[in-house]
C-alpha cells in the first residue's frame, strides 16, 4: 500500500495547486516545460492523486489517540511499595546487598499447589493482592544450601562431647568480641542508656546479645529472607508449618513497614537484623526506637531498643543476678558445662532463663552472660580512664 505524503508539512516548497507544479524551483533552478508535455504531466498528476485518495494510509488511522483495551476487573494495587527505603548499617554492609552464593535454582513456586493454597490464605485472611503474590512467588529461588542446613540433625541427639563448652565459649569470648563490644557500646551509648532505663534491662546484656548474634552487626547474614522462608516452607518437612507461619508474618511485616519482600537479608533460617529477630518476634517485639516512623532492625538504634524490649517482655529483672559458680551439681537451678579440664557447675537465676528465651541453650545463655560481663568490665575501665 502506497502512502501519499508528498503534501506533508515537511515539504516547505510543495505546490498548492496543480498548475503550480510547473513553476516551483528545484534547488533554486526554475523548471520549464512545453505545452504538450505540460498536458501529459497534468494527466499523470491527476491519476496519481486519484490513486492516493482511493486507498489512503494515515498516521492517525495507524496510531489512534484512544485505545480501547478489553475491560477487566480493576486489579488491586500492590500492597508493598515499589521503591521502599533501604536501611543499611555501615559496619555490616548493606541491608540490600547481594545474597552471596546461596542460590540454587528457580523453585517454580507459582505452579505449586501448596503455594497457591498459601496465597489464597493470605488473600482471604489478610487482604493481599492475589496477582501481586503470584508475581512475587514466581521470582522465588529454591536455596539448596538452606535445605541442607535444615536437614535432619543428629548432632544434638546424643550427650555432649567432652569440652563442648570450652569450644563454644572460644567462639565468643575472644579479644576481638570484647574490644568490638566496647566500641559498639561507646558508639551507641545514648541509645543503650535510654533502652536500659526505658525497659529496665541491664545495658551489658543488650550489648552481649548483639555480640553473640551478629558480632555487633558485622555478620547479619546475606541470604534473601523471602527465598529462605519460601524454601523452608515448601521444600522441607521437619518444620515446614513453623516456617510457613514465619513466612506469613514476614509478608505482613514487609507490608506494615514498607519493605520490598525481596530486599531484606538475614540468616539461612530467616532471622533478621543485628538482633536476629524472626518475623513473628519482629512484629510483636521490634520497636521504632529512633522514632523515624519505621522499625528497622538493621540499624543500631532500633535493634538496641528491640532487644531491650524483648528482654523486658520476657520478664527480665533489672540488676538481678544471672549466673554464679557453684561447687557441685546439687539443686534444680544448677547446670553443668563440659570443659577440657572437667565439668563446670553454675547456679542460674530467672534472668538466665530469660536469655534462653532467645535461644534455648545453656551454652548460648552462658556465652551471652560472660561476654556481657567482660565487655562491661572493659567499658567501665575505659570510661574511668577517659575522665583522667
Amino acid at each position: 500500500m502506497q502512502s501519499c505524503r508528498v503534501f506533508s508539512n515537511e515539504h516547505l516548497l510543495a505546490p498548492r495547486r496543480v498548475d503550480d507544479v510547473y513553476n516551483f524551483a528545484v534547488e533554486g533552478k526554475p523548471f520549464m516545460i512545453n505545452p504538450f508535455k505540460k498536458h501529459l504531466f497534468k494527466l499523470a498528476f491527476l491519476v496519481f492523486i486519484a490513486g492516493c485518495s482511493s486507498n489512503p494510509t494515515t498516521e492517525s488511522s495507524s496510531y489512534p489517540e484512544t485505545i480501547n483495551y478489553p475491560q477487566t476487573t480493576a486489579p488491586v494495587k500492590p500492597i508493598i511499595p515499589v521503591q521502599p527505603k533501604i536501611p543499611s548499617y555501615s559496619s555490616s554492609g548493606s541491608y540490600g546487598s547481594s545474597y552471596g552464593g546461596s542460590y540454587g535454582t528457580s523453585g517454580n513456586y507459582a505452579d505449586s499447589y501448596a503455594v497457591k493454597s498459601f496465597i489464597r490464605h493470605m488473600v482471604q485472611t489478610h487482604g493481599f493482592s492475589e496477582s501481586y503474590l503470584e508475581g512475587l512467588f514466581a521470582q522465588a529461588q529454591r536455596l539448596d544450601s538452606v535445605i541442607k542446613l535444615e536437614g535432619p540433625s543428629s548432632s544434638n541427639s546424643g550427650p555432649s562431647r567432652p569440652g563442648s563448652w570450652s569450644r563454644y565459649r572460644g567462639k565468643f569470648l575472644t579479644e576481638q568480641h570484647i574490644s568490638n563490644g566496647v566500641e559498639f557500646w561507646r558508639d551507641n551509648a545514648e541509645a543503650i542508656s535510654r533502652a536500659s532505663s526505658s525497659y529496665g534491662v541491664d545495658p551489658e546484656y543488650i550489648v552481649g546479645i548483639i555480640g553473640v548474634e551478629t558480632y555487633f552487626g558485622k555478620n547479619i547474614g546475606k541470604t534473601c529472607v523471602f527465598d529462605a522462608l519460601t524454601t523452608l516452607s515448601f521444600d522441607t518437612f521437619r518444620r515446614s508449618k513453623y516456617f510457613q507461619s514465619e513466612l506469613e508474618n514476614f509478608l505482613l511485616m514487609t507490608r506494615e513497614e514498607g519493605y520490598n519482600p525481596r530486599q531484606p537479608v538475614g540468616s539461612w533460617a530467616g532471622a533478621m537484623g543485628l538482633g536476629q529477630f524472626m518475623p513473628s518476634s519482629f512484629r510483636k517485639l521490634a520497636v521504632d526506637f529512633d522514632r523515624n516512623g519505621r522499625r528497622d532492625l538493621w540499624q543500631p538504634y532500633d535493634a538496641i531498643g528491640s532487644v531491650a524490649h524483648y528482654f523486658s517482655r520476657n520478664g527480665w529483672d533489672y540488676k538481678s543476678p544471672v549466673a554464679q559458680p557453684a561447687s557441685g551439681s546439687y539443686g534444680s537451678s544448677v547446670i553443668e558445662l563440659s570443659t577440657y579440664e572437667g565439668m563446670e557447675y553454675w547456679l542460674v537465676h530467672p534472668n538466665f532463663k530469660v536469655i534462653k528465651r532467645y535461644n534455648n541453650s545453656n551454652k548460648y545463655a552462658m556465652a551471652v552472660h560472660q561476654l556481657a560481663q567482660a565487655i562491661k568490665s572493659r567499658y567501665q575501665y575505659s570510661q574511668v580512664g577517659a575522665n583522667y
